[in-house]
C-alpha cells in the first residue's frame, strides 16, 4: 500500500512556502502577527501532493496540486481572517475543561440550542460566560463523552495517536475488471474534504458523479457558490430522494457500476440504509471512507468537523489558550489523502476499504511537521513580513484559485 514521505525541505524552505500559502495569514492571534511556528506541516502537505501526482500519473492524467496553498482556498472565498482561539470560520472555540484544552465546533443553530445538555445545568444557551464555567468544572473526558452523546463536534486537544499513514485500508483484494477506460467514481460526500477527493480525481481524468439528497443536498451549497464550483466543477450531479426504497434501490445499481465510492458519513448511515461497505468491496469496489474520528471503535459514530478534527490531532497552535491552524485545515488534509490512496487503489487495480479519518490524518501531519519553527515576523507599511536568512518574505493573504490544480493568483 501507498506510503508517504514528508518532502525534504529545510526550515526557510518551510516558512517561504508557508508564507505565501496564504495559511500562514489565517494562523495565529486576531490582533497580532501570524503565526511562523507550524511551518514544518509543509514537508507532509508536499509528501501528500507529490504522492497524488505520482499515482493519478498512472491513471493517465497526473494533477498536481499546491496543497499548503490549497488549505486556504475556502478562506479565499470566504474573506476568513485569524482569530486566534476561535477558528477563522467563527463557529469552533477554544474552551478549558479542569483538566485541558478543547475545541467546540457549533457550527447550527441546533449545536447551541444543546449547549445546556451538554453541562448538565440550566445555564440560557445564549449564555457563553456561563457555559464555559461549567465545562471549566469537568474533565475533558466528560465533555467530549457528553458531546458525542449529544451530536456535538468536541475534542480535546491532541488526543488522536499520530497513525503510521493517515488512512488504514481494509479488506484488500484484487479489483474488478473496469468496464471502460476511465474509472468510475460515484461521491456520496459533502461539505469540504469528500468533495475536494472527488474533484481531483475527476481532474485525474475519472468520471466522476456526485449525488445529492434532494432533501439535504451538500452543505457546501449554502456557501461561496465559487468554492462549490472550485470542488466540484469536472463532475456530473444526480439528486435522489434519499433515503427513499426506491433512490436507495437506484443507488445501489450505481455503486454495483463504479470502480471507487467516496462517502463521508458516520458508518451508521450506511447501516440505516442496507448498504455494507465491506460487501461492496468484496465485489471488487474500492470504497474510501472519509470519518471524523475513523469507522471502528467506540469513537466511530463522532460527529467533526474540520476545526476541532485538526485539534483532536495536535495541529494548534500551544498556548494559554491554543489557537486554530489555519481554516478547518483537517478537511483539505484528509480531501488530499483520500485523493491520494484512491488514486493508488485504482492504478493498482486494488479493491480495499479505506478509512480516513480528519483527526488521524491531520494527527500524522503534525507529528510530521518536525519541531515548530522560530523566525521573526515584524510589520512594514501595513503588512506582514517574514525576516529569512537571504531577506525579509511576504505573508500573503488566502488568493482564490479558478481550479483546484493550480497555484492562487498572487494577491494585488
Amino acid at each position: 500500500m501507498l506510503v508517504i514521505e514528508p518532502a525534504a525541505l529545510d526550515d526557510d524552505e518551510c516558512v517561504r512556502a508557508w508564507a505565501g500559502s496564504g495559511a500562514m495569514h489565517l494562523t495565529g492571534p486576531a490582533s497580532g502577527p501570524p503565526a511562523v511556528s507550524p511551518a514544518g506541516i509543509v514537508r507532509p502537505l508536499l509528501g501528500l501532493g507529490d504522492a497524488l501526482a505520482s499515482a493519478t500519473g498512472r491513471l493517465g492524467t497526473g494533477v498536481r496540486v499546491d496543497p499548503e496553498a490549497l488549505a486556504a482556498q475556502r478562506a479565499a472565498f470566504t474573506g476568513f481572517g485569524r482569530s486566534g482561539s476561535r477558528s477563522p470560520g467563527g463557529y469552533a472555540q477554544m474552551v478549558r475543561a479542569r483538566d485541558g484544552w478543547l475545541a467546540l465546533s457549533l457550527p447550527r443553530p441546533s449545536d447551541i440550542e444543546t449547549l445546556p445538555a451538554l453541562v448538565g445545568a440550566a445555564v440560557p444557551a445564549g449564555d457563553w460566560t456561563g457555559i464555559e464555567s461549567r465545562i471549566a468544572s469537568m474533565t475533558a473526558a466528560d465533555v467530549v463523552q457528553q458531546g458525542s452523546e449529544l451530536g456535538l463536534a468536541v475534542a480535546a486537544i491532541g488526543a488522536t495517536p499520530a497513525p503510521q499513514q493517515p488512512w488504514s485500508v481494509r479488506c484488500e483484494r484484487p479489483a474488478r475488471p473496469r468496464r471502460g477506460q476511465a474509472s468510475v467514481v460515484v461521491d456520496l460526500t459533502g461539505l469540504w474534504a469528500g468533495p475536494l477527493a472527488g474533484g481531483l480525481l475527476a481532474e485525474a481524468g475519472c468520471r466522476v458523479l456526485k449525488v445529492e439528497s434532494g432533501s439535504r443536498p451538500d452543505g457546501a451549497r449554502r456557501g461561496p457558490a465559487g468554492f462549490f464550483e472550485l470542488l466540484n466543477r469536472k463532475k456530473r450531479h444526480l439528486s435522489m430522494d434519499l433515503p427513499e426504497p426506491e433512490a436507495l434501490d437506484r443507488l445501489r445499481e450505481l455503486i454495483a457500476e463504479a470502480d471507487l465510492v467516496l462517502e463521508a458519513s458516520r458508518p451508521r448511515v450506511m447501516q440505516q440504509w442496507g448498504i455494507s461497505p465491506a460487501e461492496v468491496v468484496a465485489a471488487g469496489t474500492t470504497w474510501v471512507s472519509i470519518t471524523g474520528h475513523g469507522r471502528n471503535g467506540r469513537h466511530a459514530n463522532r460527529i467533526a468537523f474540520g476545526d476541532d478534527a485538526a485539534a483532536s490531532g495536535g495541529l494548534v497552535m500551544p498556548g494559554e489558550p491554543p489557537m486554530f491552524v489555519g481554516d478547518a485545515i483537517a478537511d483539505p488534509i484528509a480531501g488530499l489523502a483520500a485523493a491520494s490512496v484512491a488514486a493508488h487503489t485504482l492504478a493498482e487495480g486494488r479493491a480495499a476499504l479505506v478509512d480516513v479519518s480528519l483527526a488521524g490524518a491531520s494527527a500524522w501531519v503534525r507529528a510530521h511537521a518536525a519541531v515548530p519553527i522560530d523566525r521573526p515576523v515584524i510589520e512594514n507599511d501595513g503588512c506582514w513580513q517574514v525576516e529569512l536568512t537571504d531577506g525579509p518574505v511576504a505573508v500573503a493573504p488566502p488568493a482564490v484559485s479558478d481550479r483546484i490544480t493550480t497555484r492562487p493568483k498572487a494577491a494585488k
